[in-house]
């Protein structure tokens, strides 16, 4: 949507918290759910690329990566959009004026990137039927608690988070947008033996993106130069991607979301967790953990 439709937004005034439903069982806001049969009804094609995750697991770091390996790392073109533009949030809807995730990739040319942060089982049938080709990025449970934690302190399109101990238990509860954590990296890390699924961890993405994009790039069947290769990791390194503005999500309104209060790109960093939970917090934490985690062979790392 024009940026000058954007800023006319902020003459609305605050924007009003969204109302949230379930769907199957899943959290939601009341206007995907009240969307939801032409959302489980959207047609994906066998040259789609989805990118999924839970909520601040790395999902627009990829994309990025995704759109440079494209677009053989030319950053003008890189640059032609915003993120939410180039990649359609399948699921996602705000009030008029802006444009449906669902809209926007119904008119996009093929072959077509788009997103989502629906666990396993509410991913549209033609995904499977068709299948397309997914990446999944996973981060480490504490880490993306606190990032989504200051996400949902700044951004007006999620709820309210509450204290940081209401977050914590509204987390391992599984009572936040799009559901449990530990059911979405699970169910995704089983059905990739049956679906042509790269599973990718953001821990290993910032340990050494060189071999992750590599990962990417074969799993694209795409062959890629040394140099432009570099100039992908460069260009998607953090600290650059945070001052991009089609990556930062700063052309948006503040009545949608404040920056000023946590920006949408913070640290970055695994192991930030350790400067939000006390001691007896990641204690129980990680009681939980290891019975929500137990008989599963995915695991994580909490630092690197």
């Amino acid at each position: 949507m024009p940026l000058e439709e954007m800023k006319d937004l902020q003459l609305v005034g605050r924007y009003i918290e969204p109302e949230t439903t379930e769907v199957n069982g899943v959290l939601m806001t009341k206007i995907i759910s009240d969307n939801w049969d032409n959302i489980w009804n959207f047609q994906a094609k066998s040259d789609d690329l989805l990118i999924a995750s839970y909520a601040k697991s790395g999902t627009t770091w990829t994309q990025e990566i995704v759109d440079m390996i494209q677009n053989d790392g030319d950053v003008q073109m890189c640059q032609r959009a915003n993120t939410f533009d180039r990649h359609p949030f399948i699921e996602w809807a705000l009030p008029p004026p802006f444009n449906s995730g669902l809209d926007l990739a119904k008119k996009m040319p093929s072959p077509r990137t788009m997103k989502t942060h629906l666990p396993v089982q509410l991913l549209p049938p033609s995904f499977w039927k068709e299948n397309t080709k997914i990446i999944y990025v996973a981060r480490n449970a504490k880490d993306c608690l606190v990032s989504y934690y200051h996400f949902s302190r700044m951004s007006k399109l999620v709820p309210d988070p509450g204290t940081w101990e209401e977050y914590i238990e509204a987390f391992k509860a599984g009572k936040l947008l799009w559901g449990s954590w530990y059911d979405h990296v699970k169910g995704w890390w089983n059905a990739k033996d049956q679906h042509p699924i790269l599973y990718l961890f953001y821990e290993d993405i910032k340990e050494d993106p060189k071999r992750e994009i590599q990962k990417i790039l074969k799993f694209l069947e795409k062959e890629m130069p040394e140099e432009i290769l570099n100039k992908i990791i460069y260009h998607t390194s953090f600290d650059i991607m945070k001052q991009n503005p089609m990556a930062n999500y700063t052309t948006l309104p503040t009545t949608l979301m404040d920056q000023s209060i946590s920006p949408f790109m913070r640290k970055g960093m695994p192991g930030d967790w350790k400067n939000h939970f006390t001691v007896a917090q990641n204690e129980e934490f990680d009681k939980d953990y290891q019975e929500k985690m137990a008989g599963t062979t995915l695991t994580f790392r909490t630092e690197i």
